[in-house]
């Protein structure tokens, strides 16, 4: 009797411990989410899918993996979480089971220019202590090997306060390995005059043409002609050698200017610092084109490039110094590391080995630790981040995966399964947002959202196995096992752009002509060359002009009150149509200026910061979200007023401005291109901080559609798209073709090559053993060639 109630008391503990292999989420509404409701197995590995914009990322990054970041933070003290990003709880009613999560996505790594693949993954750090103990000659500590490290001299006089107080002179010294010259940025750079002022006119014509320096600019403009040190009134070509001397090259001197203290600076020097210390990737367009016309940057002649001091490349292990170390591709850099006997520095080396192996291993040896990480893709920096997990000893972790397949080959994508595969037998649960039917293959569970995107959306579709899936009857299902078909006929090309000796990164002095008038598709595997080939190349040693139109995978960047009407320029030609029927300004009808609502000054919210808590926003109750004055509502076009057409849909708006009393041809061209690329269901006020990645992808596409040119360049335009989604872009750029574009589309996805009019094909391998074309041809004749990797997977998946 006894022992029946000992097996009695352990029953309910056993199930108690079985409820914890789940993580349960009940009324999820994050986003365009509906009170969704799932349970995802623990040590399994979960795909979510769906098409762009159905809710994936708000469930998976911003419901699960938010809420078990925001719980690990309260774990801290309120003081140390003073110092950290605070985190409001996701709206969701019931979230139980949840593990650490470690997050691994594709936000861009830091654009710094002094920031590089070495340094981002601890890679430098390793091989700096490395060179500082093995080195010869011995020239200091690590940091003699560090480009981010300045080499500092001083002496002076210091006071001692031990006893009787007394001055002591002192001297100190430190070691650093970055260039003086370039300052660790490997390149330096020359300024064309010409392109920041007009030297015909005086300060006070407005002779400035650098973008921002408005004639009334205090803090620019104002402080050159009102310091007393210029004459406003002289044209600049007139200006004495002093005036000349200070107006370019002037340290930083205080002047009064209307009574306010300001400091006056050469105009060269403050160039430098306002534009040439930002990195040219982060910078907005109209900045980058300006740029790109008044600077030119060379390889600095004193490092040639390495940013790395005399003393740090002289100093060397076997021949090799770090500057030689960096530049080298990391496979052969690994077997450099694995070469050498040094038992007093054994751990180091294992440990360096280690990093660098987890580099081939995930498909990213082809890269050198001196490569800018502002150069990296999407996919690739993902898969940097990825590295210091692989040889991790945690288990039992949730690790977050989004589309861990972009920028990979057909060939490289089953290595990348491979690596989820092995993080989920350590015990971990390993969730991921992908779109990639090879990926989803090796899912133990599906969860599929839809059917739709934006509001129609926000449901679970499907929940359950692969197979389950395939007969499931949703979107996805019906749309996995699709196959493309080659095209009977291809499209004849008008003529051709001519690339002659590209030697970009890898690229060894390539010849090729890409064919114009036609759908022409760059691939290859990973790291072969085809950005090198076509950015690095279109302009320089080619005979492309002026009307290429490159539309790159740079993240878009805007606030929470930037949206799809202001990004795309959509609601100028809105404001101005409101302003002439009303009679009134335009700048009325924009909630950033004079329309916008006093209490929460355009923000439709009130925030409220609670220190180390998270913030609490709350709806405006003087203008209810509306983020207007009351009386600019009074103002209607077409019987709306400019709230109403900012809550509108793309295709309400569409039809709204196509005719009738509010007729706007301009605004109906960009939303017709918004309609283009499958952003009908957009509500055009909607912050651009909540759309997914693949709606961000198409809302860039859709803006430079607009753009003058002939030649579109779209690198990965399937980025975030759905398989469903991946025919609507491949009518898009049937539709750009035949208007007379020539596009030009580097791609890994079969179905987008099987459509292509001309395919030209890098390789065969990645880094030093790609940079050469190995095809060129029709997709039929690559098919039936079978001679290169992308020959064999598109001819595996094209439907026979």
């Amino acid at each position: 009797m006894r022992k029946a109630t000992r097996t009695d008391t352990r029953s309910p503990a056993r199930g108690a411990a079985g409820s914890h292999d789940l993580i349960r989420v009940h009324g999820a509404r994050v986003n365009n989410l509906k009170d969704v409701s799932v349970e995802i197995p623990k040590r399994q590995l979960t795909v979510f899918t769906g098409v762009s914009g159905s809710g994936k990322s708000s469930l998976v990054f911003g419901t699960v993996a938010a809420e078990s970041q925001r719980l690990i933070n309260e774990t801290y003290s309120t003081f140390v979480q003073g110092f950290m990003p605070t985190l409001a709880r996701p709206e969701v009613d019931v979230l139980e089971g949840l593990t650490t999560a470690i997050i691994v996505d594709q936000q861009r790594m830091g654009a710094d220019p002094r920031s590089t693949v070495g340094t981002a993954t601890d890679a430098n750090a390793m091989l700096r202590i490395l060179f500082s103990r093995l080195g010869t000659p011995h020239i200091g500590s690590p940091g003699a090997f560090a480009f981010n490290v300045a080499s500092v001299r001083a002496s002076g006089a210091i006071t001692v306060e031990r006893g009787a107080r007394k001055a002591v002179k002192q001297t100190f010294s430190r070691t650093g390995g970055m260039c003086p010259r370039c300052e660790g940025r490997g390149t330096v750079s020359d300024i064309d005059l010409t392109q920041l002022y007009d030297d015909s006119k005086s300060l006070a014509e407005g002779a400035f043409t650098i973008p921002g320096w408005k004639s009334d600019s205090f803090f620019t403009v104002r402080v050159y002609a009102e310091s007393g040190l210029l004459d406003p009134h002289k044209p600049i070509r007139k200006f004495t050698k002093q005036e000349m001397r200070d107006f370019l090259h002037r340290e930083p001197t205080k002047v009064k200017v209307e009574g306010v203290n300001l400091t006056f600076e050469g105009l060269i020097p403050k160039i430098q610092k306002s534009f040439l210390s930002k990195d040219r990737e982060a910078m907005q367009p109209h900045i980058r084109e300006f740029v790109d016309r008044a600077v030119t940057f060379t390889t600095c002649p004193e490092c040639d490039g390495t940013r790395l001091s005399q003393e740090a490349r002289s100093s060397k292990i076997k021949g090799i110094s770090i500057a030689d170390a960096c530049a080298m591709q990391i496979s052969d850099l690994a077997d450099w590391v694995r070469a050498l006997d040094e038992p007093s520095v054994a751990p180091l080396l294992d440990s360096l080995g280690g990093t660098l192996d987890s580099f081939v291993e995930i498909g990213l040896g082809y890269l050198g630790l001196d490569r800018a990480s502002g150069t990296l893709s999407g996919g690739e920096a993902q898969r940097v981040k990825m590295i210091r997990h692989l040889g991790s000893s945690l288990t039992d972790v949730t690790y977050v995966f989004d589309e861990p397949t972009v920028g990979l080959h057909p060939h490289d994508i089953q290595r990348m399964n491979d690596l989820l595969l092995r993080l989920r037998d350590k015990g971990n649960t390993v969730l991921v947002v992908e779109h990639k039917p090879e990926t989803i293959a090796i899912a133990d569970h599906v969860v599929d959202l839809g059917p739709g995107a934006g509001t129609a959306g926000g449901t679970v579709c499907f929940e359950g196995t692969v197979e389950g899936l395939r007969v499931g009857g949703t979107l996805t299902g019906r749309h996995f096992d699709d196959r493309a078909v080659l095209k009977a006929t291809v499209r004849e090309p008008t003529g051709a752009l001519e690339i002659r000796g590209a030697t970009t990164h890898n690229l060894r002095g390539v010849d090729v002509d890409i064919p114009l008038g036609v759908l022409t598709v760059i691939t290859g595997v990973a790291g072969s060359g085809k950005s090198s080939l076509v950015h690095g190349s279109l302009g320089k040693g080619s005979s492309a002009g002026a009307d290429v139109v490159a539309i790159g995978q740079g993240a878009i960047r805007g606030s929470r009150r930037s949206n799809p009407a202001t990004y795309t320029g959509l609601l100028e030609p809105i404001r101005k149509a409101f302003a002439k029927a009303n009679g009134v300004k335009p700048a009325l009808f924009s909630p950033n200026s004079e329309g916008a609502c006093p209490n929460c000054n355009g923000a439709g919210v009130i925030y409220t910061d609670l220190a180390m808590m998270a913030g609490v926003a709350t709806v405006c109750e003087e203008c209810e979200g509306k983020r207007f004055q009351a009386s600019v509502l009074d103002h209607h076009l077409g019987g709306r007023d400019i709230s109403e057409v900012l809550a509108m849909s793309v295709a309400e708006a569409e039809e709204f401005f196509g005719g009738g009393e509010a007729a706007t041809p301009a605004a109906h061209r960009v939303l017709d291109r918004l309609a283009d690329v499958g952003l009908g269901y957009l509500t055009i006020g909607q912050p651009l901080t909540t759309l997914s990645g693949g709606e961000r992808q198409r809302l860039k596409l859709a803006t430079h559609m607009g753009d003058k040119g002939g030649v579109y360049v779209l690198d990965e335009p399937t980025t975030g798209l759905h398989l469903a989604d991946v025919e609507q872009l491949l009518g898009l750029l049937d539709r750009l073709v035949d208007s007379g574009k020539s596009v030009i589309v580097i791609e890994h996805h079969q179905a987008v090559m099987a459509h292509a009019d001309w395919i030209i094909d890098l390789g065969p391998g990645a880094g030093h053993d790609g940079g050469r074309i190995v095809f060129e041809g029709t997709p039929a004749d690559l098919v039936a060639d079978r001679s290169t990797l992308t020959g064999e997977h598109l001819a595996a998946y094209i439907a026979t």
